[in-house]
């Protein structure tokens, strides 16, 4: 029996973990991540409990950390795009964690499975769409281009007729 993925907890897990994320990705300080990250693993390992109120920890401590396969992807996409909670043996075949991760994911699974899945979900989406970020400011950058060359073409236009 597939069970639902709760969306709208998706999107916050993302938004929050984005967020701290990027406020730590500081160009003038590039090793502010990793240690953050670092700390938050070895306070989690130590207690994962603490995600009941920080939940978005997690997939900022598993960032850029763990990997999906070629051959999985389509499959999260599939699960994302369908709403649908991968059971626990699918899972677990279709991502891959750092060794050194291991025990932390393994504290997490024995607290909450449920939260280790939610978060890998959030690190598929970052993951997937900070690969298309560029494209849609791409797009921005053309549409501003765009607008501007018009601005220019009606400005020359109106000269010539003066």
């Amino acid at each position: 029996m597939t069970k639902a993925l709760d969306l709208s907890r998706i999107d916050e897990l993302k938004e929050n973990a984005y967020s701290n994320i990027e406020s730590y990705n500081d160009p003038d300080t590039p090793d502010a991540l990793a240690k953050f990250t670092s700390q938050i693993k070895t306070v989690l390992l130590a207690d994962p409990e603490l995600l009941e109120s920080v939940p978005e920890y997690l997939p900022i401590a598993l960032y850029e950390k763990v990997k999906f396969p070629p051959e999985a992807k389509i499959q999260w996409a599939h699960w994302v795009k369908e709403g649908i909670q991968p059971e626990w043996d699918d899972f677990k075949t279709t991502v891959a964690f750092n060794k050194e991760d291991l025990p932390l994911v393994l504290a997490v699974k024995n607290f909450s499975e449920t939260l280790l899945i939610e978060s890998c979900i959030v690190l598929f989406l970052l993951a997937n769409e900070n690969q298309s970020t560029p494209t849609s400011q791409a797009q921005e950058q053309d549409d501003n281009d765009y607008l501007d060359s018009e601005e220019g073409y009606y400005d020359q236009f109106d000269e010539e007729e003066h």
